[in-house]
Parts: structure tokens; C-alpha cells; sequence
């Protein structure tokens, strides 16, 4: 006689445990860090922002030799080196009327040595009044800033001696046409001469000066470029 056990067979439950990920230190370390330097660049940029002070700057061109105005000037609020040389926003009146002693392009921060009083040549140049007859005088005219050939036209012997003679300058001489700028333009009298103020290397301007008073002088325009 045979005797049949029945097993019963209890499931078996398994809870599964989510696997942890290892941290690592190093990107833990280097995360920090960054942090850090941010940090620390929002503190500089505030830093910055409030030592920013209003300067004079340049809003439209303004030519060698041309009278400063209102127009060609305004004020930004800007963050400059200690060493970088600025007028202040309220100094700004000071320089109307003054001339530029280089050209001026918009947004370049106006410094002192930029400008000077009007009548004033910059350091290094003399300036010489030439009386111009309306026949010498450019049909589309004169501006402060251009770059001209003052000639000496010469009369009588000094004309025979050609290009090779020199302007007469006292017992001496110098080259017959010296290189100068235009630095004002005056207005036309009732004859239609034209008084043209220019500044050139002192070294010629006695002899310039000397061509000028004796109405020897011709103008010849360069280009603007060079």
C-alpha cells in the first residue's frame, strides 16, 4: 500500500533594493569650486558697476583744428583703469570752444591732451594766417582738418628759379612748398578773400609767414587718406 504526500510549495517574496550610485568626491570638489568662482564673479560685476563714473565722450566726428561744440560731445557712465586719463562728465563746458589737436571718432573717451584752446597750435606745430583771393580758394572750399601743400608761387627771379628754389626766409631759405593742416576757415570778406589759419613744423613758418604776407601762397589739397 503506497502512501502519497502532497507538498505545498510557499511563493518566495524577493523586495528589490534600488542600487546606490557611488558619489564622486572629485566632482562633488570641483562642483563647489565652481560654485565658488561664481560667486565670487557676481560680487566683482557688482564691484564694477558701482565704481562706474560719468566721463566726456565723443558723439560725432570732429576733425585736426576743428572748433569743439555741443553737438560733437556727450557724457557715459563707464567702468575705466585708474590709469586711463578721462574728463569728468562735469567738465564738459570747459571744452566748448576748444580745438582738436587729433581727430576725434565717436565713442572715444576725451582726454586733456585731446583738445586745446582756440589760437592755441598743439605742442610741436606753429600756426600762420594765409590771405587767399577767392581764385585760390577750392571750389567745394576749405575744412579744418585738411591736410594741404602751402606753395609758394614766387614772382619775378624767385618764379625763374623754378621748383628748386626755396620760400625766402630772411639770408635763408627752405624747401619752395612746405606741408601744413588747416586748422580754421574764416568767412569771406566784401573782396571774397578768405583768411585760412593752417599749422605746419616751426621750422617753417617763419618762411610761410613771409610767402603769406606777400600774397606768394597757393593751396594745394591732399587726399584725406594720406
Amino acid at each position: 500500500m503506497s502512501t502519497t504526500t502532497s507538498r505545498t510549495q510557499t511563493p518566495v517574496t524577493t523586495d528589490l533594493v534600488p542600487v546606490r550610485g557611488r558619489r564622486r568626491r572629485g566632482l562633488v570638489a570641483a562642483g563647489a569650486l565652481l560654485a565658488s568662482v561664481g560667486a565670487l564673479g557676481v560680487v566683482w560685476l557688482v564691484g564694477a558697476a558701482g565704481q562706474r563714473i560719468d566721463v566726456v565722450v565723443v558723439r560725432q566726428d570732429v576733425a585736426y583744428g576743428q572748433v569743439v561744440e555741443d553737438v560733437h560731445l556727450g557724457v557715459a557712465r563707464v567702468s575705466v583703469d585708474p590709469g586711463v586719463a578721462v574728463v569728468p562728465a562735469d567738465a564738459i563746458e570747459a571744452l566748448l570752444g576748444q580745438v582738436a589737436t587729433t581727430r576725434l571718432t565717436p565713442g572715444t573717451l576725451v582726454s586733456a591732451d585731446m583738445l586745446a584752446p582756440a589760437g592755441e597750435p598743439a605742442a610741436g606745430r606753429v600756426l600762420v594766417p594765409i590771405a587767399l583771393p577767392p581764385e585760390r580758394v577750392p571750389a567745394g572750399g576749405l575744412r579744418a582738418g585738411d591736410r594741404v601743400t602751402a606753395v609758394d608761387t614766387g614772382t619775378g627771379a624767385e618764379s625763374a628759379a623754378g621748383p628748386a628754389a626755396g620760400m625766402a626766409a630772411g639770408s635763408g631759405s627752405v624747401a619752395r612748398s612746405v606741408p601744413a593742416v588747416v586748422v580754421r576757415v574764416g568767412a569771406p570778406d566784401v573782396n571774397g578773400t578768405t583768411v585760412v589759419d593752417v599749422t605746419t613744423a616751426p621750422a617753417d613758418g617763419p618762411a610761410l609767414a613771409v610767402a603769406a604776407a606777400n600774397g606768394r601762397v597757393a593751396l594745394v589739397v591732399l587726399p584725406s587718406g594720406g
